[in-house]
Formats: C-alpha cells, structure tokens, sequence
C-alpha cells in the first residue's frame, strides 16, 4: 500500500472540491482502481449514461483533471498533484500513452538512460500500426511504425509516479544504430554508442542486434564499436561476422561519398560516408587522436 504525504492530502481535498459529485466519483474510482489512462467508454459506463459521461469528459478536461491524449483516450491527472492544475508535465509518459501497445525508444530513450546530455525536442514513439504525429501538452510526438520483429525490447519504467515503456538500454542502442536518423544523427548516434558500452551487457547487446535481422544493423554496430574504442570480444565479434555474408555492403553517413570519408571498412563490409573526426566530435577522449 502507498502512502500519501500529508500535503499531497491537502491538495486532494482542495481539489476534490471544485469538482461536481459525477466528476468527483470518476476522478476517485479510477485513481482507486491505479488507472493513468482511461477510455470515454470506461466513463460512460462508470456513470451508465452516455450524455452524462460526455459532460463530465468535457468538465475534466477543462478543469484539467483529463488531458486528452487521441479521440476518445485520455490520462488522469492524479488529485494530489496541487491546488492548481497545471496539466501533465511528464512528455514520455504522456507520449507512451497515446497508443496502448507502443514504447518510448530511438534518441528519447537514449536521453533517457543518460547515454547523452542532447534532449530532443521531439518524443519518439515505437508503434505497430500508422498512427500521425501530434502534440499533446506541448510535448511533440513522432510515432513510428516497426515491423513486428523490431517490436521488442522494453520495460515498464516509472517515471515521476507514472508508468512509461522505454526502450531497454541494449535495445535503446540497437534502435538508434538501426536508425540513426531518429538519434540525431551518425555524430550524435555515436556519441550515444561510446556513452553506453560502458553500461549495458554487450552479450545481450548482440543478442538484440542478431534478433533484428538486419545485416546493415551489424555492420554499423561492429563499425561503431571499433570507431568508439569500445570493442567487442573476438567471440561476440566472431558472431556478427558469421551473420554477415561476405559479400553484404551497406553505407552509414551522408548518401554520397566526400573527400575525407572514412571510406570503406572491409571488417565489416561498409562504406562509411562520414569524417572521422565528425564522427568522434562528441567523444572528447578520443577525437585529438584521429
């Protein structure tokens, strides 16, 4: 059983009050029952009439009780938030909310699990299903649709009492190599390499990698963790290179080839389109020495 201070009783009670008894009844059934979100149908059938319950949606929602996440999903502000309601202040919560089967994932997750210190201004959302991009309490949210064999790969964090799915910190990794586009970039997406290979189980960073089924994905990831000075062991090394044809060639960087570019690396099959000191410019231990 949780607790609540003393004060967090306080403003419950104030709250509580500027509401009629069908709001009242709404807001504490479904915090007893330790719902976040709820659906217009889960009110309408609370209150067993339709025009009631659209009533009481519209109430809440003005007097910031709901925050409207899509047509007819919204998320409940808990009572003992304060006397005044300022809407809901937790972007990844809110955007992991919008869509039931979803998760927080790609440079969200990575901030996040504090692989870097970029905060985008963007939330990114893993989904299943096309879902457009939208903006709720001023967090701007990008869903992205993945194939069921990417869909995989994350938890249930809480988050300032709320409860998000993000991406693991393996997974994290693996979604941004996959799209480095949704990571800020090949610079930043190898920043975000060097920060987390010092805090996440290589093994079972392999083994996330080889469950995506992408050989390009491979490539990158042993590129990326050479570049870093953040190698793997000549066994997990030995088993991305056994997944990798021999004659598989993908690009990471710029879509055309510079004066300067890395070039092509034959360990790993790719041509790297990308400075290498652009690459390491956020890695300030080892760019001086390329």
């Amino acid at each position: 059983m949780s607790y609540l201070p003393l004060q967090g009783y306080k403003y419950m009670e104030t709250n509580l009050r500027t509401l009629g008894p069908a709001e009242a009844r709404v807001v504490l059934s479904f915090r007893e029952q330790g719902r976040d979100v709820v659906e217009a149908s889960d009110i309408i059938g609370l209150l067993q009439s339709e025009q009631t319950g659209r009533k009481v949606i519209r109430n809440l929602v003005r007097k910031g009780w709901l925050t409207r996440l899509r047509g007819g999903r919204y998320m409940l502000l808990p009572p003992e938030r304060g006397p005044e309601s300022t809407g809901e202040n937790n972007p990844l919560a809110v955007a992991s909310a919008v869509v039931e089967d979803s998760y927080v994932g790609w440079w969200s997750a990575a901030a996040f699990h504090g692989f870097t210190t970029q905060q985008p201004a963007t939330v990114f959302v893993a989904v299943q299903q096309q879902t457009k991009a939208r903006t709720v309490e001023d967090a701007e949210i990008r869903f992205v649709t993945i194939p069921p064999r990417k869909f995989f790969g994350f938890s249930r964090y809480i988050i300032y009492g709320r409860g998000t799915n993000i991406s693991d910190p393996e997974k994290t990794v693996i979604d941004c190599i996959d799209r480095p586009d949704l990571a800020g970039g090949p610079t930043e997406l190898t920043r975000i390499v060097h920060a987390a290979m010092t805090a996440i189980d290589p093994q079972k960073l392999v083994a996330t990698a080889m469950q995506m089924k992408s050989t390009s994905l491979l490539q990158r990831l042993g590129f990326l963790t050479d570049l870093v000075d953040r190698p793997l062991s000549e066994d997990l090394r030995g088993r991305l290179r056994g997944a990798i044809s021999k004659s598989a060639r993908s690009t990471f960087g710029g879509r055309a080839r510079k004066e300067g570019d890395v070039g092509y690396v034959a360990k790993w099959g790719v041509f790297v389109h990308a400075r290498r000191n652009d690459l390491l410019a956020e890695v300030p231990r080892i760019r001086s020495s390329g």
